[in-house]
C-alpha cells in the first residue's frame, strides 16, 4: 500500500458565504415557494456558478435585463444592486419584483445621495464594468460620479470644481483602497469621506482572514469566480502577503492535486459568494494524493445576519 505524503492545511476564518449572499439566495428560494416556478432572476444573484445552477435546478431563471422577463412573472434583483431606471421599469410594467441588493451595498447608494443631494462631487472607488458600480452610478445623475480604479488615476483625476466626497466599492481590496484614499486625501483635503469605511464587514474579514495564513502557505487555493471581485481580490492579498503562489479554483475538481507536490503548508480560502460544500469538495480532492491535517485559522467571528424583505417576511 502506498503510504501519501502528508500535507498541512490551513483553513482561513472567516471565509466562504456573507450575510449579504446567504440573503440574496434566500430571496430566490423563498419567492420559489411563494410564486412558483418560474421566478426570473436578473444578472447572477451572486458570482458563483455553482450556486447560479442550484437556484436554476429549483426553477429560478436568470436574464441579463428586464425585457427578458414576462410582464406576469416575478422578478429578483441581485446582491449587487441597480441603477434606480431598473425598478423604475419593474413599476411602469406593473412587475413584482423584489430587491436582493446587499444591505451594505444600499447603504453606499443612500450616503451617494446624500452627498449629490449635498452638491457634491462624488469620486468612486471601484472597477469599471462590475454590477456593483454599474447600481451605485445609476442612482445619480449623468456627470455627478467619477470613477477612480486605480492609485495612478487617483494621481491624475481631475472632478468638477466645487465641494468632493468619496465613496467605495465594498468588495475592493482594503490595503489598495487605502491608498487610493490617502492620495486622493492629499491632493483634495475637503474631501468628505464615509460616516463608516464602505468596504464590507465580509471583505475586510476574509482578507485578514487569507493574510493570516498566506505566510505560513507554501501555496493558497481560494474558491471562487473569476468574476467575482472578492474573490479576485483574495487571491491577490495572498501573493501580497508573501505566499509563493495563489491560485483560483471554482470547483474541486479543477484542482490538480500535483500543484501541492512538496508544498509542505497549504491554505484554503473561499470567496463570500462561494459555499463551504465548495472548501469541502477542495479538501477531498487533495485527500486523493496527500494525507491531510486541517487546521483553522480564526481572525473574527461573524453573526450579521440580514433580514428578508418585508414582501417575503410575513
Amino acid at each position: 500500500m502506498t503510504v501519501k505524503p502528508a500535507l498541512h492545511v490551513l483553513l482561513a476564518g472567516p471565509r466562504g458565504f456573507c450575510a449579504g449572499v446567504d440573503r440574496a439566495i434566500k430571496i430566490v428560494e423563498e419567492s420559489l415557494r411563494r410564486f412558483g416556478a418560474p421566478v426570473y432572476v436578473r444578472h447572477e444573484i451572486v458570482h458563483n456558478k455553482f450556486v447560479v445552477q442550484s437556484l436554476e435546478a429549483q426553477g429560478a431563471i436568470f436574464v441579463e435585463e428586464l425585457d427578458e422577463v414576462p410582464a406576469d412573472a416575478p422578478v429578483v434583483f441581485s446582491a449587487h444592486g441597480v441603477p434606480k431606471s431598473v425598478p423604475a421599469e419593474a413599476r411602469r410594467r406593473n412587475m413584482v419584483y423584489l430587491d436582493a441588493t446587499c444591505p451594505l451595498v444600499s447603504k453606499v447608494h443612500r450616503e451617494a445621495e446624500r452627498h449629490a443631494a449635498a452638491g457634491r462631487h462624488i469620486l468612486l472607488i471601484g472597477h469599471a464594468g462590475h454590477p456593483e458600480v454599474i447600481g451605485t452610478m445609476g442612482q445619480l445623475e449623468p456627470g455627478t460620479v467619477t470613477l477612480v480604479e486605480t492609485v495612478a488615476e487617483a494621481e491624475t483625476v481631475r472632478p468638477p470644481e466645487g465641494p468632493l466626497a468619496f465613496t467605495t466599492q465594498t468588495t475592493l481590496s482594503v490595503d489598495d483602497t487605502a491608498e487610493i484614499v490617502a492620495t486622493l486625501a492629499g491632493r483634495f483635503p475637503h474631501l468628505v469621506g464615509p460616516a463608516k469605511e464602505d468596504i464590507c464587514y465580509a471583505t475586510t474579514n476574509r482578507q485578514a482572514a487569507v493574510k493570516a495564513i498566506a505566510a505560513r502557505s507554501g501555496m493558497v487555493v481560494v474558491v471562487g469566480a473569476p468574476n467575482s471581485s472578492n474573490s479576485v481580490r483574495l487571491r491577490e492579498v495572498a501573493e501580497r502577503a508573501g505566499c509563493p503562489r495563489a491560485i483560483m479554483v471554482q470547483r474541486g475538481r479543477e484542482l490538480d492535486p500535483a500543484l501541492a507536490d512538496g508544498v509542505g503548508t497549504l491554505g484554503i480560502t473561499a470567496g463570500a459568494s462561494a459555499p463551504d460544500v465548495l472548501v469541502q469538495e477542495v479538501l477531498e480532492r487533495l485527500r486523493e494524493r496527500f494525507t491531510l491535517t486541517v487546521e483553522e485559522v480564526v481572525v473574527a467571528e461573524e453573526s450579521v445576519v440580514f433580514k428578508l424583505p418585508a414582501a417575503l417576511a410575513k
